[in-house]
Protein backbone atom coordinates (compact mmCIF):
# COMPACT_ATOMS: atom_id res chain seq x y z
CA UNK A 1 0.00 0.00 0.00
CA UNK A 2 1.15 3.43 -1.21
CA UNK A 3 1.95 5.71 1.65
CA UNK A 4 0.44 8.96 1.86
CA UNK A 5 1.92 12.17 2.88
CA UNK A 6 -0.13 15.60 3.78
CA UNK A 7 2.55 18.87 2.54
CA UNK A 8 0.78 22.25 4.30
CA UNK A 9 2.61 24.91 3.24
CA UNK A 10 1.37 28.66 1.05
CA UNK A 11 3.75 28.26 -1.50
CA UNK A 12 2.32 26.93 -4.11
CA UNK A 13 4.80 26.35 -6.34
CA UNK A 14 6.92 24.87 -3.45
CA UNK A 15 4.05 22.25 -3.14
CA UNK A 16 3.90 21.12 -6.59
CA UNK A 17 7.90 20.97 -6.84
CA UNK A 18 7.66 18.53 -3.74
CA UNK A 19 4.35 17.02 -4.82
CA UNK A 20 6.00 16.14 -7.85
CA UNK A 21 9.06 14.71 -6.39
CA UNK A 22 7.24 12.58 -3.56
CA UNK A 23 4.73 10.92 -6.14
CA UNK A 24 8.16 10.05 -8.56
CA UNK A 25 9.43 8.05 -5.67
CA UNK A 26 5.89 6.05 -5.06
CA UNK A 27 4.31 8.16 -2.65
CA UNK A 28 0.61 9.57 -2.74
CA UNK A 29 0.31 12.68 -1.84
CA UNK A 30 -1.84 15.43 -0.60
CA UNK A 31 -1.99 19.37 -0.01
CA UNK A 32 -3.23 22.15 1.33
CA UNK A 33 -2.13 25.79 1.87
CA UNK A 34 -3.28 27.10 5.28
CA UNK A 35 -3.58 25.43 8.77
CA UNK A 36 -7.43 25.12 8.69
CA UNK A 37 -7.14 23.07 5.59
CA UNK A 38 -4.63 21.06 6.41
CA UNK A 39 -7.00 20.36 9.73
CA UNK A 40 -10.21 19.92 7.54
CA UNK A 41 -8.27 17.44 5.61
CA UNK A 42 -6.85 15.27 8.78
CA UNK A 43 -10.86 15.05 9.95
CA UNK A 44 -11.86 13.47 6.71
CA UNK A 45 -9.05 10.84 6.97
CA UNK A 46 -5.11 10.54 8.64
CA UNK A 47 -1.86 10.60 6.64
CA UNK A 48 0.89 8.39 7.15
CA UNK A 49 3.07 11.89 7.39
CA UNK A 50 2.68 15.63 7.66
CA UNK A 51 4.98 18.01 6.36
CA UNK A 52 4.34 20.83 7.76
CA UNK A 53 5.83 24.59 7.17
CA UNK A 54 6.38 26.54 10.35
CA UNK A 55 5.10 29.97 8.44
CA UNK A 56 1.40 29.94 7.70
CA UNK A 57 -1.23 32.16 6.97
CA UNK A 58 -3.79 32.22 9.40
CA UNK A 59 -2.86 29.88 11.95
CA UNK A 60 0.34 29.25 12.72
CA UNK A 61 2.66 25.89 11.94
CA UNK A 62 2.94 25.76 15.74
CA UNK A 63 -0.48 26.04 16.71
CA UNK A 64 -1.69 23.47 13.95
CA UNK A 65 1.32 20.95 15.81
CA UNK A 66 -0.23 21.77 18.68
CA UNK A 67 -3.70 20.55 17.45
CA UNK A 68 -2.29 17.75 15.62
CA UNK A 69 -0.34 16.33 18.73
CA UNK A 70 -3.90 17.07 20.88
CA UNK A 71 -6.70 15.63 18.25
CA UNK A 72 -4.13 13.04 16.34
CA UNK A 73 -1.30 11.75 18.26
CA UNK A 74 -0.60 8.57 16.23
CA UNK A 75 0.48 10.85 12.94
CA UNK A 76 3.89 11.59 12.64
CA UNK A 77 4.64 15.75 11.80
CA UNK A 78 7.65 17.10 10.06
CA UNK A 79 8.20 20.48 10.16
CA UNK A 80 9.65 22.38 7.61
CA UNK A 81 11.55 26.02 8.37
CA UNK A 82 13.06 28.82 6.54
CA UNK A 83 16.51 29.38 6.98
CA UNK A 84 16.98 31.00 10.71
CA UNK A 85 13.73 29.39 12.28
CA UNK A 86 16.12 26.30 13.03
CA UNK A 87 15.54 27.57 16.89
CA UNK A 88 11.59 27.29 16.17
CA UNK A 89 11.81 24.52 14.51
CA UNK A 90 13.74 22.48 17.58
CA UNK A 91 11.10 24.05 19.60
CA UNK A 92 8.40 22.10 17.66
CA UNK A 93 10.25 18.59 18.06
CA UNK A 94 10.01 19.72 21.64
CA UNK A 95 6.75 20.05 21.54
CA UNK A 96 5.56 17.04 19.50
CA UNK A 97 7.21 16.91 15.61
CA UNK A 98 8.88 13.60 14.85
CA UNK A 99 11.51 15.74 13.49
CA UNK A 100 12.76 19.10 10.78
CA UNK A 101 13.89 20.42 7.67
CA UNK A 102 15.46 23.25 7.06
CA UNK A 103 14.79 24.99 3.22
CA UNK A 104 16.17 24.52 1.03
CA UNK A 105 16.92 20.68 1.47
CA UNK A 106 18.18 18.30 -0.90
CA UNK A 107 15.50 15.94 -2.36
CA UNK A 108 17.36 12.79 -1.34
CA UNK A 109 17.37 14.45 2.42
CA UNK A 110 13.74 14.59 2.07
CA UNK A 111 13.38 10.80 1.17
CA UNK A 112 15.75 9.64 3.43
CA UNK A 113 13.57 11.62 6.25
CA UNK A 114 10.44 9.81 5.05
CA UNK A 115 12.18 6.49 4.51
CA UNK A 116 13.31 7.03 8.71
CA UNK A 117 9.64 8.15 9.82
CA UNK A 118 8.31 5.15 7.69
CA UNK A 119 10.02 2.69 10.00
CA UNK A 120 9.20 4.10 13.15
CA UNK A 121 5.89 3.86 12.26
CA UNK A 122 6.10 0.19 11.22
CA UNK A 123 8.18 -0.49 14.43
CA UNK A 124 5.45 1.43 16.36
CA UNK A 125 2.60 -0.61 14.95
CA UNK A 126 4.68 -4.21 15.22
CA UNK A 127 5.29 -3.38 19.21
CA UNK A 128 1.39 -2.37 19.28
CA UNK A 129 0.71 -6.02 18.12
CA UNK A 130 2.76 -7.51 19.86
CA UNK A 131 1.50 -5.54 23.34
CA UNK A 132 -2.13 -6.52 22.01
CA UNK A 133 -1.21 -10.48 21.46
CA UNK A 134 0.88 -10.44 24.74
CA UNK A 135 -1.92 -9.40 26.45
CA UNK A 136 -4.59 -11.69 24.41
CA UNK A 137 -2.55 -14.71 26.02
CA UNK A 138 -2.86 -13.35 29.45
CA UNK A 139 -6.74 -13.19 29.21
CA UNK A 140 -6.83 -9.63 28.74
CA UNK A 141 -8.72 -9.26 25.52
CA UNK A 142 -10.04 -5.98 24.23
CA UNK A 143 -9.02 -3.27 22.11
CA UNK A 144 -11.31 -0.55 23.81
CA UNK A 145 -9.24 2.67 25.30
CA UNK A 146 -10.34 1.11 29.12
CA UNK A 147 -8.63 -1.71 28.38
CA UNK A 148 -5.55 -0.68 26.47
CA UNK A 149 -4.94 1.59 29.55
CA UNK A 150 -5.23 -1.32 31.86
CA UNK A 151 -2.73 -3.32 30.01
CA UNK A 152 -0.41 -0.93 29.75
CA UNK A 153 -0.30 -0.29 33.64
CA UNK A 154 -0.49 -4.14 34.16
CA UNK A 155 3.06 -4.20 32.12
CA UNK A 156 4.83 -1.20 33.87
CA UNK A 157 3.76 -2.86 37.40
CA UNK A 158 4.75 -6.18 36.45
CA UNK A 159 8.46 -4.75 35.32
CA UNK A 160 8.32 -2.71 38.77
CA UNK A 161 9.74 -3.90 42.14
CA UNK A 162 6.43 -3.54 43.93
CA UNK A 163 6.00 -6.20 46.22
CA UNK A 164 2.51 -4.98 47.02
CA UNK A 165 -0.38 -4.63 44.83
CA UNK A 166 -3.98 -4.30 45.63
CA UNK A 167 -6.42 -5.15 42.81
CA UNK A 168 -10.31 -3.18 42.96
CA UNK A 169 -13.16 -4.25 40.63
CA UNK A 170 -16.35 -5.51 40.41
CA UNK A 171 -16.94 -9.41 40.65
CA UNK A 172 -16.50 -11.11 37.67
CA UNK A 173 -14.46 -8.72 35.65
CA UNK A 174 -11.12 -10.87 35.60
CA UNK A 175 -9.17 -9.86 38.88
CA UNK A 176 -7.78 -13.11 39.20
CA UNK A 177 -6.89 -12.77 35.25
CA UNK A 178 -5.12 -9.31 35.65
CA UNK A 179 -2.80 -11.00 38.69
CA UNK A 180 -1.83 -14.29 36.57
CA UNK A 181 -1.12 -11.08 33.91
CA UNK A 182 1.11 -9.81 36.16
CA UNK A 183 3.36 -12.28 37.62
CA UNK A 184 3.61 -13.94 33.82
CA UNK A 185 5.10 -10.54 32.75
CA UNK A 186 7.41 -9.91 35.25
CA UNK A 187 10.51 -11.05 36.46
CA UNK A 188 9.10 -13.75 38.77
CA UNK A 189 7.57 -15.56 35.65
CA UNK A 190 9.62 -18.48 35.93
CA UNK A 191 8.86 -19.27 39.61
CA UNK A 192 5.35 -20.24 41.03
CA UNK A 193 2.15 -18.02 40.76
CA UNK A 194 0.04 -19.53 44.07
CA UNK A 195 -3.73 -18.56 44.34
CA UNK A 196 -6.33 -18.36 47.36
CA UNK A 197 -9.43 -17.40 48.02
CA UNK A 198 -9.76 -16.39 50.86
CA UNK A 199 -13.91 -16.51 50.73
CA UNK A 200 -13.84 -20.35 50.28
CA UNK A 201 -11.84 -22.06 52.93
CA UNK A 202 -13.38 -22.50 56.72
CA UNK A 203 -11.70 -19.73 58.96
CA UNK A 204 -10.35 -22.19 61.16
CA UNK A 205 -8.33 -23.66 57.99
CA UNK A 206 -6.82 -20.55 56.28
CA UNK A 207 -4.37 -19.91 58.80
CA UNK A 208 -2.66 -23.56 57.83
CA UNK A 209 -3.18 -22.96 54.20
CA UNK A 210 -1.25 -19.95 54.07
CA UNK A 211 1.90 -20.64 56.25
CA UNK A 212 1.31 -24.47 56.92
CA UNK A 213 1.32 -26.53 59.99
CA UNK A 214 3.28 -29.37 61.76
CA UNK A 215 1.76 -33.16 62.34
CA UNK A 216 -0.74 -33.06 65.14
CA UNK A 217 -1.62 -29.12 65.09
CA UNK A 218 -5.20 -29.76 64.48
CA UNK A 219 -7.81 -32.85 64.22
CA UNK A 220 -6.98 -33.63 60.97
CA UNK A 221 -3.43 -32.76 60.69
CA UNK A 222 -1.69 -36.52 60.11
CA UNK A 223 1.62 -34.86 58.36
CA UNK A 224 3.31 -31.77 58.37
CA UNK A 225 2.42 -29.66 55.30
CA UNK A 226 3.79 -26.48 53.52
CA UNK A 227 2.05 -23.21 53.68
CA UNK A 228 1.09 -21.65 50.28
CA UNK A 229 3.44 -18.91 51.47
CA UNK A 230 5.95 -21.49 51.64
CA UNK A 231 5.06 -22.65 47.64
CA UNK A 232 5.11 -19.15 46.75
CA UNK A 233 8.90 -18.40 47.48
CA UNK A 234 10.41 -16.29 44.93
CA UNK A 235 7.22 -16.11 42.98
CA UNK A 236 3.67 -14.22 43.58
CA UNK A 237 1.24 -15.35 46.07
CA UNK A 238 -2.32 -13.72 45.09
CA UNK A 239 -5.08 -13.73 47.59
CA UNK A 240 -8.46 -13.07 46.16
CA UNK A 241 -11.54 -12.25 47.94
CA UNK A 242 -8.62 -10.45 50.82
CA UNK A 243 -11.99 -9.07 52.39
CA UNK A 244 -12.80 -12.13 54.08
CA UNK A 245 -9.53 -12.52 55.32
CA UNK A 246 -10.54 -13.61 59.14
CA UNK A 247 -9.80 -10.65 61.83
CA UNK A 248 -8.02 -12.86 63.94
CA UNK A 249 -5.38 -13.81 60.77
CA UNK A 250 -4.87 -10.22 59.63
CA UNK A 251 -2.26 -9.17 62.52
CA UNK A 252 -0.33 -12.64 61.37
CA UNK A 253 -0.55 -11.51 57.62
CA UNK A 254 0.71 -8.24 58.11
CA UNK A 255 3.49 -9.25 59.97
CA UNK A 256 4.26 -11.58 57.13
CA UNK A 257 4.24 -8.58 54.61
CA UNK A 258 6.12 -6.41 57.08
CA UNK A 259 9.02 -9.10 57.87
CA UNK A 260 8.85 -11.70 55.73
CA UNK A 261 9.02 -14.19 58.11
CA UNK A 262 5.68 -16.38 59.44
CA UNK A 263 5.26 -19.58 62.14
CA UNK A 264 3.54 -22.89 60.74
CA UNK A 265 0.52 -23.36 62.86
CA UNK A 266 1.98 -25.66 66.08
CA UNK A 267 5.14 -24.66 64.79
CA UNK A 268 8.24 -23.49 67.13
CA UNK A 269 10.70 -22.23 64.41
CA UNK A 270 9.45 -19.35 62.30
CA UNK A 271 10.75 -19.35 58.11
CA UNK A 272 10.62 -16.73 55.83
CA UNK A 273 9.53 -16.37 52.13
CA UNK A 274 9.98 -13.80 49.43
CA UNK A 275 7.13 -13.38 47.63
CA UNK A 276 5.02 -10.44 45.64
CA UNK A 277 1.86 -10.67 47.11
CA UNK A 278 -1.50 -9.13 44.84
CA UNK A 279 -4.65 -8.65 47.07
CA UNK A 280 -7.95 -8.30 45.22
CA UNK A 281 -11.54 -7.51 46.61
CA UNK A 282 -14.96 -6.31 44.93
CA UNK A 283 -15.57 -4.88 48.71
CA UNK A 284 -14.55 -1.40 49.24
CA UNK A 285 -11.93 -1.94 52.01
CA UNK A 286 -11.87 1.69 53.52
CA UNK A 287 -15.71 0.90 54.38
CA UNK A 288 -14.53 -2.39 55.83
CA UNK A 289 -12.07 -0.79 57.87
CA UNK A 290 -14.61 2.31 58.96
CA UNK A 291 -16.71 -0.70 60.31
CA UNK A 292 -14.18 -2.49 62.14
CA UNK A 293 -13.77 -5.61 59.91
CA UNK A 294 -9.89 -4.97 58.01
CA UNK A 295 -7.29 -3.70 59.62
CA UNK A 296 -6.59 -0.14 58.48
CA UNK A 297 -2.43 -0.74 58.99
CA UNK A 298 -3.08 -4.06 57.05
CA UNK A 299 -5.49 -1.89 54.13
CA UNK A 300 -2.01 0.11 53.75
CA UNK A 301 0.44 -2.56 53.43
CA UNK A 302 -1.36 -4.20 51.25
CA UNK A 303 -2.36 -0.67 49.66
CA UNK A 304 0.93 -0.11 47.87
CA UNK A 305 0.09 -0.33 44.18
CA UNK A 306 -3.82 0.26 43.31
CA UNK A 307 -4.74 -1.11 40.09
CA UNK A 308 -8.86 -1.09 39.19
CA UNK A 309 -10.34 -3.35 36.33
CA UNK A 310 -12.94 -1.66 34.02
CA UNK A 311 -16.56 -3.36 34.45
CA UNK A 312 -17.69 -5.03 31.43
CA UNK A 313 -20.42 -1.81 30.82
CA UNK A 314 -17.46 0.66 30.60
CA UNK A 315 -16.15 -1.38 27.41
CA UNK A 316 -18.56 -1.82 25.11
CA UNK A 317 -16.00 -2.08 22.21
CA UNK A 318 -14.98 -5.34 23.62
CA UNK A 319 -17.91 -7.19 24.39
CA UNK A 320 -17.95 -8.50 20.57
CA UNK A 321 -14.72 -9.82 20.56
CA UNK A 322 -14.70 -11.35 23.91
CA UNK A 323 -18.16 -13.16 22.23
CA UNK A 324 -16.29 -14.54 19.42
CA UNK A 325 -13.60 -15.50 21.66
CA UNK A 326 -16.01 -17.57 24.20
CA UNK A 327 -18.27 -18.91 20.86
CA UNK A 328 -15.45 -20.46 19.75
CA UNK A 329 -13.26 -22.03 22.73
CA UNK A 330 -16.87 -22.93 24.22
CA UNK A 331 -17.54 -25.24 20.95
CA UNK A 332 -14.25 -26.69 20.71
CA UNK A 333 -14.97 -27.80 24.58
CA UNK A 334 -18.61 -28.81 23.15
CA UNK A 335 -17.33 -30.41 20.23
CA UNK A 336 -19.73 -29.07 18.27
CA UNK A 337 -20.01 -26.25 15.72
CA UNK A 338 -19.88 -22.36 17.14
CA UNK A 339 -23.03 -20.82 17.21
CA UNK A 340 -24.15 -17.51 15.59
CA UNK A 341 -25.56 -14.58 16.41
CA UNK A 342 -28.84 -12.34 14.40
CA UNK A 343 -27.91 -8.80 14.50
CA UNK A 344 -30.82 -8.15 16.45
CA UNK A 345 -29.52 -10.65 19.18
CA UNK A 346 -25.93 -8.64 18.95
CA UNK A 347 -28.20 -5.44 19.56
CA UNK A 348 -29.55 -6.70 22.86
CA UNK A 349 -26.32 -8.24 23.82
CA UNK A 350 -24.59 -4.58 23.04
CA UNK A 351 -27.49 -3.03 25.17
CA UNK A 352 -27.20 -4.85 28.44
CA UNK A 353 -25.74 -3.84 31.41
CA UNK A 354 -23.60 -7.08 32.38
CA UNK A 355 -23.57 -6.69 35.95
CA UNK A 356 -22.01 -10.07 36.23
CA UNK A 357 -19.35 -8.70 33.94
CA UNK A 358 -17.22 -10.76 31.73
CA UNK A 359 -17.99 -14.16 33.87
CA UNK A 360 -21.46 -13.38 33.12
CA UNK A 361 -20.78 -13.02 29.25
CA UNK A 362 -18.90 -16.27 29.45
CA UNK A 363 -21.28 -17.71 31.25
CA UNK A 364 -24.36 -16.89 28.76
CA UNK A 365 -21.98 -18.81 25.93
CA UNK A 366 -21.98 -21.78 27.67
CA UNK A 367 -25.66 -21.80 28.26
CA UNK A 368 -26.59 -20.90 24.73
CA UNK A 369 -23.91 -23.62 23.37
CA UNK A 370 -25.20 -26.36 25.37
CA UNK A 371 -28.87 -25.47 24.64
CA UNK A 372 -28.58 -24.33 20.68
CA UNK A 373 -24.96 -26.34 19.47
CA UNK A 374 -24.40 -24.12 16.09
CA UNK A 375 -27.47 -22.91 16.01
CA UNK A 376 -28.79 -19.07 15.20
CA UNK A 377 -29.33 -17.68 18.17
CA UNK A 378 -32.66 -14.99 18.12
CA UNK A 379 -33.38 -12.77 20.41
CA UNK A 380 -35.74 -15.36 21.87
CA UNK A 381 -33.40 -17.40 22.63
CA UNK A 382 -31.46 -15.15 25.05
CA UNK A 383 -32.62 -15.45 29.22
CA UNK A 384 -34.85 -13.04 30.27
CA UNK A 385 -33.09 -10.95 31.95
CA UNK A 386 -31.72 -9.70 28.33
CA UNK A 387 -35.26 -9.48 27.41
CA UNK A 388 -36.19 -7.11 29.99
CA UNK A 389 -33.29 -4.78 29.53
CA UNK A 390 -33.52 -3.95 26.35
CA UNK A 391 -37.28 -2.88 26.17
CA UNK A 392 -37.48 0.86 25.85
CA UNK A 393 -38.95 2.71 28.63
CA UNK A 394 -40.93 5.26 27.47
CA UNK A 395 -44.41 3.59 26.90
CA UNK A 396 -44.69 1.78 30.52
CA UNK A 397 -47.54 -0.48 29.51
CA UNK A 398 -46.61 -0.95 25.99
CA UNK A 399 -43.37 -2.36 27.49
CA UNK A 400 -44.51 -4.35 29.76
CA UNK A 401 -46.97 -5.75 27.49
CA UNK A 402 -43.95 -6.37 24.79
CA UNK A 403 -41.89 -7.70 27.68
CA UNK A 404 -44.65 -10.23 28.07
CA UNK A 405 -45.36 -11.36 24.50
CA UNK A 406 -41.33 -11.99 24.65
CA UNK A 407 -41.93 -14.26 27.74
CA UNK A 408 -44.33 -16.13 25.91
CA UNK A 409 -42.42 -16.17 22.62
CA UNK A 410 -39.54 -17.72 24.33
CA UNK A 411 -41.67 -20.12 26.17
CA UNK A 412 -42.95 -21.31 22.80
CA UNK A 413 -39.71 -22.02 21.37
CA UNK A 414 -38.79 -24.15 24.51
CA UNK A 415 -41.77 -26.12 24.41
CA UNK A 416 -41.45 -26.63 20.47
CA UNK A 417 -37.81 -27.56 21.02
CA UNK A 418 -38.68 -30.23 23.41
CA UNK A 419 -41.12 -31.30 21.44
CA UNK A 420 -39.35 -31.58 18.32
CA UNK A 421 -36.75 -33.21 20.19
CA UNK A 422 -39.00 -36.16 21.18
CA UNK A 423 -40.31 -36.90 18.37
CA UNK A 424 -43.57 -35.10 19.41
CA UNK A 425 -44.53 -37.39 22.74
CA UNK A 426 -45.55 -34.60 25.19
CA UNK A 427 -44.66 -36.98 28.36
CA UNK A 428 -40.71 -37.00 26.93
CA UNK A 429 -40.77 -33.10 26.66
CA UNK A 430 -42.31 -32.83 29.61
CA UNK A 431 -39.64 -34.81 31.11
CA UNK A 432 -36.88 -32.52 28.99
CA UNK A 433 -38.00 -29.33 30.71
CA UNK A 434 -38.11 -30.74 34.04
CA UNK A 435 -42.16 -30.36 34.20
CA UNK A 436 -45.00 -32.79 35.28
CA UNK A 437 -47.26 -34.52 32.28
CA UNK A 438 -50.04 -32.11 33.50
CA UNK A 439 -47.68 -28.49 33.96
CA UNK A 440 -46.36 -29.08 30.33
CA UNK A 441 -50.31 -29.82 28.92
CA UNK A 442 -51.09 -26.49 30.81
CA UNK A 443 -48.87 -24.69 29.42
CA UNK A 444 -49.35 -25.63 26.31
CA UNK A 445 -52.79 -24.51 26.56
CA UNK A 446 -52.06 -21.38 27.69
CA UNK A 447 -50.03 -20.98 24.53
CA UNK A 448 -52.80 -22.45 21.99
CA UNK A 449 -50.59 -25.34 21.47
CA UNK A 450 -52.89 -27.97 22.01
Amino acid sequence: MRLNILIVDDEKSFVRSLTFALQEAGYSTNCAHTGEDALAILERGLPDLMLLDLRLPGKSGMEILDETVRLYPDVPVVMISAHGDTRAAVQAVKAGATDYLTKPFALDELLHLVDSVTERNRMRDELAYHRSRAASSSGLMGDSDAMQQLWQKVQRIAASSAGRILLLGESGTGKALVAKAIHEHSPRASEAFVEINCAALPEQLIEAELFGAEKGAYTGAHQKRAGLVALAHNGTLFLDEIGELPLSLQAKFLHFLENGDYRPVGGGASATSDVRVIAATNRSLEAEVRNGHFREDLYFRLNVIELTIPPLRDREDDVCKLLEMFIESQAREEGCRPITMLPETLARLSAYNWPGNVRELRNLIERLTILYPGQLIRPHQLPGEFLAASTPPADQHHASASFDQQLQQTERQLLLDALEKNGGRKGKAAEHLGLSRHAFKRRLQKLGMD
